[in-house]
């Protein structure tokens, strides 16, 4: 049997409950009946012991902080506002050791801020809350700072914007380390979408024009429905009961991606999931997804994932 994937996650005091919640409900509970070994969670401190969040409930951190050295990722969770902007000298220093070792590093709305202060967002692109863009863009000059995205991937260094975004970039943790079929099934279990397109700038900046999100909804779910047929922006409007001129305006305001992008995006996902749970041909995975031919699969499925189906069932498949 392999070894556990070790989470740890630095914890100070104070700390929003939230962000922290995340990464215990997708790596801390057993769930090796989806993957086997699953992960270890395990909480760090400066100061090991029994440390206040902002909401009065109280966190357990029984491991020093340079334990996080040995951990496979190490989670950054938001701060309260004192340790973002002067985090601890300690927490700085573990968190470039860890990635001069290689391990995989991981900051979670707020958090992106003692990445930025240990100088591995230089040069790189990163997000954190949009409500915190100001403030860290001018803090931070040196990073390419991105306040649209739901989080970041460069390299082994990923950032995330805040809240229900530490949701999307934990289940991409998993979606890379087990594929596609586990992490969906995960998101089913925490009754959360497997994944979200678009961005946070949907809610940073509403539109001023009255969203139908409901209508919306039905058309994207008739839609998943139906991916093995020929769709298009007219299909999905009438659905929507929209022209499909204001439907494929309202559906970007909404979603953050063209309707179209939207489809080829889940033709993909599904295709992933057919590899991963299924010994269908290339050919007859091309027709389920609704891609037409192999060739149109593998083109589409390389310029998402950056590999071959062939290569990525290889992996994957169970």
């Amino acid at each position: 049997m392999s070894q556990r994937h070790i989470v740890g996650v630095a914890a100070t005091e104070d700390m929003p409950v939230f962000e922290l919640a995340v990464p215990c409900e997708v790596f801390g509970i057993d769930r090796s009946d989806l993957a086997d070994p699953w992960y270890e969670l395990r909480f760090a401190a400066v100061t090991p012991g029994v440390l206040p969040s902002r909401s009065g409930l109280t966190i357990t951190a029984p491991f020093p902080l340079r334990s996080l050295l040995d951990a496979d990722t190490l989670i950054v969770p938001a701060f309260a506002r004192a340790t973002q902007v002067a985090p601890p000298a300690a927490l700085v220093e573990v968190v470039r050791e860890a990635y001069e070792r290689g391990r995989r590093i991981v900051a979670i709305c707020t958090g992106a801020y003692v990445l930025a202060a240990a100088g591995l967002l230089d040069g790189r692109r990163a997000t954190t809350h949009w409500m915190n863009a100001f403030d860290f863009a001018q803090r931070f000059p040196a990073v390419t700072f991105d306040p649209d995205v739901l989080y970041t991937c460069d390299g082994t260094i990923f950032t995330s914007a805040g809240t229900g975004a530490a949701i999307d970039l934990c289940l991409h943790l998993v979606r890379l380390d087990h594929g596609a079929a586990v992490a969906n099934e995960v998101a089913r279990r925490m009754v959360v979408p497997p994944h979200r397109d678009g961005g946070q700038s949907q809610f940073a900046h509403p539109p001023q024009r009255p969203r139908t999100p409901d209508s919306l909804g039905v058309a994207l779910d008739w839609a998943r429905a139906r991916l093995d047929q020929p769709l298009t922006v007219a299909d999905l409007a009438r659905q929507a009961r929209l022209s499909p001129r204001t439907f494929a305006r309202r559906f970007r305001e909404s979603v953050g991606t063209s309707p179209l992008q939207w489809l080829l995006g889940q033709r993909v996902r599904l295709a992933q999931e057919l590899l991963e749970t299924t010994d269908d041909s290339i050919e007859r995975i091309a027709h389920r997804t609704g891609l037409g031919t192999p060739a149109n699969l593998r083109a589409h499925f390389a310029r998402q994932t950056s590999v071959t189906p062939t290569t990525y069932r290889q992996v994957f498949h169970r």
